[in-house]
């Protein structure tokens, strides 16, 4: 099909005027395409062409020496010229073998007029070629156009699209969002997608111009599809070509702007879904009334046999003055990002995205459930690598996950939860993983922890005050040693001769009885509280 937009010198060869022409070297370029024809007969011509045209010559302005013909062929390949015809007569009798070889080696077609033509008659032959071929191109641009914007309408328009394309070209096509599910035709070529992907990921960055490149072997024409300022992903198309032609990327273009179109359509479509679901998901969690009509669209999951836990993730305020259009933008993706998350680890989610945090009801069959733990580490596992490549959620944000619920109005609880979890500000995530720190809440609430604290570690916080002697981190390390003199000398770097001196202090600050078992349980619960409200203040 391309062949019917564009020249190339191959073509010309059964044109009535060369009927008596041949081929002497450069065969293997015969597929260059020929944007121009110019009678060209001096030896300084880089300002006259710009690549592509083809070149008529008899030699008259050129010397007969071998050297400047050489010079002058060699010009031309480094302009990128499509060839050259040259009539043979006095200034051409034969063309010296060197001078062949350098065609040959840059598939460079030079053709010899074994006969006298006119150039005048060929230039104006292949001119209304060429004029004639592109304005059937731009006719066909437009038909295709038409197609595009029509099936964009369609149902699975994407997919359709993609079709339509494979159509065009008969090689794979594909087209990566930078969020959300793949496509790619035909159905066979998965193996073409994953190198696609891999190449995508390996990137991290957008792909913001068209481009080929090259992977495992195998090369891809490569189209971003733009809409609004936003980079909504790439087309890929696999070719064989080496120099793809004008119009892989004209069609291809022409069918970026009706994806872009479509993702502008689904994401209207997402921004009025997000903004309903995170209203009602909200009036879930903070235990206000909600309309039991809107529960069958935004949780559809409702009547099924589930179990559900609020996720919570956290955010620090950004440290830049951001437009509330912008805002809306950045939750937006924020929200399809995680739901998208969910969806691949077996989740149901409904979300709510603020400027604060992003709350996640995570719905999971009762079947599953046994590996719902297992997917939400995986989930902030990839949250946390994810982040640090590209920036989503700020530089500093924080988890937490509240324990399984059967029924939506315990989901007030859960939510809860998740909300305690992240205000102990310690490495945990679940608060089925919470452990003591359950029973500090709420009594930290009351300020009975901080009494608790000062009663069994205060005259060691106080020596550390006034002497900064280390004893409070010596007696943490001890303990979590179990006491093994030697291993906690060597976690606190000291020698054992130092260790024994600071226990002494030790057993006078808390008493001798300081490792007895009642006591110890006491004072390690004392040193969690302590880091406790060490690290909420």
């Amino acid at each position: 099909m391309m062949n019917e937009f564009t020249l190339k010198v191959g073509d010309i060869l059964s044109r009535e005027h060369f009927h008596h022409a041949k081929v002497l070297a450069g065969s293997e370029g015969l597929n260059r395409i020929i944007r121009w024809v110019h009678v060209l007969e001096v030896v300084d011509f880089e300002s006259l062409i710009h690549g592509g045209e083809l070149i008529l010559t008899t030699g008259v302005g050129l010397q007969t020496d071998f050297l400047t013909q050489l010079t002058f062929v060699r010009k031309l390949i480094q302009s990128n010229a499509a060839g050259i015809c040259i009539e043979k007569g006095p200034y051409f009798q034969e063309i010296h073998e060197d001078i062949l070889q350098l065609a040959n080696k840059h598939h460079f077609p030079i053709i010899l007029f074994e006969e006298t033509v006119k150039f005048v008659d060929i230039t104006q032959d292949l001119h209304s070629l060429i004029i004639n071929r592109h304005h059937d191109l731009l006719k066909y641009l437009d038909t295709s156009s038409r197609k595009f914007i029509e099936l964009s309408m369609s149902s699975n328009g994407i997919q359709k699209i993609l079709q339509e394309l494979y159509q065009y070209f008969h090689h794979t096509v594909m087209f990566l969002p930078a969020e959300g599910r793949n496509f790619y035709f035909p159905a066979d070529q998965k193996e073409l997608l994953d190198i696609a992907v891999q190449y995508v990921e390996m990137e991290r960055n957008d792909i913001r111009q068209q481009q080929i490149i090259n992977i495992e072997h195998e090369r891809f024409v490569v189209m971003p599809v733009k809409g609004l300022g936003h980079t909504w992903g790439c087309l890929f198309l696999h070719t064989a070509s080496s120099a793809p032609e004008e119009f892989h990327y004209l069609i291809l273009d022409r069918a970026a702007l009706s994806i872009a179109q479509i993702m502008l359509r689904n994401r209207t479509i997402e921004e009025r879904k997000q903004h309903s679901e995170d209203k009602f998901v909200r009036n879930i969690l903070q235990g206000r009334e909600f309309d039991i009509n809107e529960m069958h669209t935004h949780l559809p999951f409702i009547h099924m046999d589930m179990c559900y836990r609020v996720f919570v993730l956290q955010f620090q305020p950004h440290d830049q003055e951001i437009s509330e259009e912008e805002w809306e933008d950045i939750n937006l993706q924020r929200a399809m990002l995680i739901r998208t998350l969910f969806k691949r680890h077996g989740f149901l989610p409904s979300v709510s995205a603020t400027r604060d945090e992003i709350a996640v009801i995570a719905a999971i069959t009762v079947e599953e459930k046994e590996k719902a733990v297992e997917h939400l580490k995986r989930i902030i596992h990839y949250i946390d690598e994810n982040n640090e490549k590209k920036g989503l959620f700020g530089k500093t944000f924080t988890i937490g996950i509240g324990r399984e619920y059967t029924r939506i109005k315990q989901l007030t609880k859960s939510y809860k939860e998740a909300k305690e979890v992240i205000g102990i500000q310690a490495n945990i995530h679940l608060y089925d993983e919470m452990g003591v720190y359950r029973l500090f809440l709420p009594l930290k609430n009351t300020g009975e922890l901080e009494a608790y604290v000062l009663d069994y570690l205060g005259p060691i916080l106080e020596y550390d005050r006034t002497t900064e002697s280390g004893l409070f981190q010596t007696l943490k390390v001890y303990l979590e040693c179990g006491g093994a003199k030697k291993e906690a000398a060597e976690k606190l770097f000291i020698v054992r001769q130092t260790l024994y001196h600071r226990l002494a202090k030790i057993e006078q600050l808390l008493g001798a009885d300081f490792m007895n078992p009642d006591k110890r349980i006491a004072i390690e619960t004392a040193l969690k509280a302590y880091d406790l409200i060490k690290a909420v203040n």
